[in-house]
């Protein structure tokens, strides 16, 4: 299959998730949507290894499933909603996931987080109130 280059694919820091990447991760994130069903989890946990190689996982996708390396599935093109499904069930909570994505502790991540919402509830407040989508 020929791709075509897209300007989104020189942004410093960003995975997108587009037809090349979800076609070279189909069978990483077809994995991590069997975990929807909680025997697939189960088996999963007994025997992470073996329940890998039913999925046909290239060599650096297993080594990066085996690992935990949130952020290399990422880039290899683990979609980000399936992602979580690896993520929680493991013991990873999202601002985890998020410090691994930027290569920080959890910790820095968190302060982080705080540091970014310091007035953030004044604002609302100031401009009308919340957004509730």
């Amino acid at each position: 299959m020929s791709w075509q280059k897209h300007d989104y694919e020189n942004i410093p820091g960003t995975y997108v998730f587009d037809g090349k990447t979800s076609h070279s991760s189909y069978a990483l994130n077809k994995l991590f949507y069997s975990f929807n069903k909680e025997e697939s989890r189960k088996a999963f946990a007994e025997d992470p290894e073996g329940y890998a190689d039913k999925f046909g996982l290239t060599g650096e996708q297993k080594q990066a499933l085996l690992t935990g390396d949130f952020l290399t599935l990422l880039k290899m093109g683990a979609n980000i909603y399936l992602l979580a499904k690896l993520a929680i069930p493991s013991g990873v909570s999202v601002q985890d996931a998020g410090a691994a994505f930027q290569g920080i502790p959890t910790e820095e991540f968190k302060k982080n987080l705080l540091t970014k919402a310091e007035g953030f509830q004044e604002k609302l407040e100031k401009e009308g109130g919340f957004w509730n989508g």
